[in-house]
């Protein structure tokens, strides 16, 4: 008898072990325990990096994020002010000692200055709107800026006065500008954006640039502090040419403005060298097509010797920052779906320095992130892998490997089982081009079984996925299927001609290779070819429409703010202006029948799969008048369809943490009404 009590109890232990040691799938709730580190700085000699330490607020449903010091070996993780309100944009002073940053008050935001020796903090600044682009001289006494000053709208007439406490509706919105609205942030305010320029200890800033004109990114001091060099578009049709854009300078007493460049296209992200005689720029010619490559250039303080330094690199560049030697540059590209960093030397030498940079989108796998370099080289960055959001890694000089710093999620996803992640490339059955893509296979996978798919097409078109971390196809493994998301022709990351072969062709043979991923797992026998399934939102959605428009082969789809009919959606969204001739040839009414040929409403009668339309009632990108669209079509004929509207949700449809769980519930609902059958 006692032999048998002892042996329910170490069959009792045991079972509680491995019921407390057993992980669970991601749970949607998970969303809003999740962190991840953002624009991290690291200090001049090299030893801490202060950065933006980013969550979610579950009572307030919002993203929050505050600024956090770390030692360069992982030590002494610690938060860098009291203050639990919202802070960013932390800048090193040059020599260390002092640490400028934003952060938000009851009146808005403003410029404070953190002591690091002492730990004091202290506001500078009273400003009319939020400051951006915070940057310091090289001596350490000044502090420069870009905002926002309002401008009065136009008056049409003149309305007579109300009598007092008449509840009148409210006044008329005039807009005569060719810009007036942006998704996510509605009715622009007339007004434009300036370089301001303030003492460092505190002080009235002063407004450096004038007339109207936009004066926006990043800032640049002269070696000695007498100029600032900046990106602007100052010309006399600037609202029309809005691509092209020109690097100039302001002398910082006199205010007068210089330009340096003229080619027509974006001159932009100036950054003069360490000995003060060179000025890097990111730029390209603009040859009116859907992609081109953002390239790195050098020119002369004064604007002479413009050469193209990154011509061997068929990749976009972005981030640019100089070695302290000035014998080169670090950037940041994207290759094959991951991102990188890399270095440059002014022969135009590249050496790659690290991968996997990223993570600071914690819904789909899209590139981001960030990195800064401290004089002795030592490089600081955003690090994701597909089981964990933006940590911190550290690269010392001469060192090939990087090393984590920070384990912002071990809280989280130490107790999770995510599905595995897993890259496939397959041949394109339209030109034999290789195309790649990634599949996450559910939690607990089993190779003796056949799964349902799930077809996530990323957005842009002219974007990329990658093996980057992602809580929403993580939340589709859970539930059992193999998730499959692929880079189709039109994706960045594989150069200029294979990102362009969409212009003008928009849906086009995208189509096959996104098929083709589809076949290539049937054929492997991972999937069950009776339980396809697709959806993606924005572009993803535009491809979810036309693929069942083309096919009836899913039992099932999700399609999310999507464009229906490229006539309406470019003369209504927020980025109107921006779509002939780069997209179609000519305006809607210059060039009906195109616009109509692509437009995934054209296929609508063709039809036959169970569809559940969603977007957010904000959107202005994709508005919900597109979406309608497909909804109206497929309830005219009878097909099983349900519209789902996401209140106050812009085109960053899962912005907020309960969006985005609503959003995959809603998806993963509709789905497993079909594949249940």
């Amino acid at each position: 008898m006692n032999r048998f009590l002892s042996l329910l109890i170490v069959i009792f232990f045991v079972q509680l072990t491995f019921a407390q040691n057993t992980k669970l799938p991601l749970q949607s709730l998970d969303i809003f325990q999740l962190e991840y580190a953002s624009d991290p700085q690291i200090s001049p000699d090299g030893t801490q990096v202060v950065y933006r330490r980013n969550g979610f607020d579950i009572m307030k449903d919002k993203a929050k994020g505050n600024l956090w010091i770390v030692n360069i070996d992982g030590s002494s993780n610690r938060k860098l002010t009291s203050r639990e309100i919202s802070e960013s944009q932390a800048r090193w002073s040059p020599n260390g000692n002092r640490i400028a940053f934003v952060s938000s008050t009851n009146e808005g935001a403003e410029v404070y200055m953190y002591w690091v020796k002492t730990g004091q903090i202290a506001k500078l600044t009273q400003l009319e709107k939020s400051p951006s682009s915070l940057t310091w001289s090289p001596d350490g006494n000044s502090l420069a800026f870009t905002m926002k000053i309002d401008e009065k709208a136009p008056v049409i007439v003149k309305t007579p006065a109300k009598p007092k406490g008449a509840e009148w509706a409210k006044p008329a919105r005039i807009t005569d500008r060719l810009k007036h609205e942006a998704d996510g942030s509605g009715y622009i305010e007339p007004g434009f954006t300036h370089v301001f320029i303030m003492p460092s200890q505190g002080g009235t800033p002063r407004q450096l640039t004038s007339n109207n004109y936009n004066h926006k990114g990043s800032l640049s001091f002269s070696a000695n502090g007498k100029d600032i060099y900046f990106s602007s578009n100052r010309h006399e049709n600037w609202e029309y040419d809005f691509r092209n854009s020109e690097v100039y300078k302001v002398d910082t007493n006199t205010k007068e403005i210089t330009q340096l460049t003229s080619q027509q296209g974006p001159d932009y992200s100036p950054m003069v060298s360490p000995d003060g005689k060179k000025v890097a720029f990111i730029s390209f010619k603009d040859k009116v097509q859907t992609y081109q490559l953002r390239q790195l250039y050098i020119m002369n303080t004064d604007g002479s010797n413009r050469q193209l330094l990154s011509g061997s690199l068929d990749r976009s560049i972005s981030n640019i920052s100089w070695d302290n030697s000035g014998k080169g540059l670090y950037f940041i590209y994207d290759d094959k779906g991951n991102t990188k960093i890399a270095h440059i030397s002014l022969n135009g030498t590249i050496k790659k320095v690290a991968d996997n940079v990223g993570g600071t989108t914690l819904g789909r796998p899209y590139p981001s992130g960030s990195y800064s370099v401290s004089q002795n080289g030592t490089i600081v960055y955003t690090q994701t892998r597909p089981e964990y959001p933006a940590e911190l890694a550290v690269i010392q000089p001469k060192q090939k490997t990087s090393k984590l710093i920070t384990n912002l999620n071990e809280d989280v996803l130490g107790h999770r089982e995510l599905g595995q992640v897993e890259e496939v490339w397959y041949k394109s059955s339209f030109d034999g081009r290789n195309i790649q893509g990634w599949i996450v296979k559910p939690p607990f996978y089993d190779a003796s079984k056949t799964y349902p798919l799930l077809v996530e097409n990323h957005g842009g078109p002219i974007l990329n996925y990658g093996d980057r971390f992602t809580a929403e196809i993580q939340l589709y493994a859970a539930d059992g299927y193999v998730v499959f998301y692929p880079n189709p022709r039109g994706s960045t990351s594989y150069g200029e001609e294979f990102g362009n072969l969409l212009f003008n062709n928009y849906p086009g043979e995208d189509y096959i290779d996104v098929m083709d991923g589809v076949d290539y797992l049937v054929n492997k026998g991972i999937v069950d070819n009776n339980k396809l399934f697709v959806t993606g939102g924005s572009a993803g959605g535009i491809m979810t429409a036309w693929m069942i428009g083309k096919n009836n082969r899913f039992k099932a789809a999700v399609v999310v703010k999507p464009v229906m009919n490229w006539i309406s959606k470019t003369l209504v969204a927020d980025n109107y202006y921006g779509y002939a001739n780069s997209r179609y040839p000519g305006q809607p009414w210059e060039n009906f029948e195109t616009y109509w040929k692509f437009s995934p409403i054209s296929l609508v009668g063709n039809v036959e799969t169970p569809t559940m339309v969603m977007v957010g009632m904000d959107d202005l990108r994709t508005p919900p008048s597109e979406a309608k669209q497909l909804y109206h079509a497929l309830k005219l004929r009878k097909i099983e369809t349900v519209l789902v509207e996401l209140p106050g949700a812009s085109h960053g449809i899962a912005r907020r943490p309960s969006q985005l769980i609503s959003k995959v519930a809603h998806t993963l609902a509709w789905l497993r009404k079909y594949n249940e059958e």
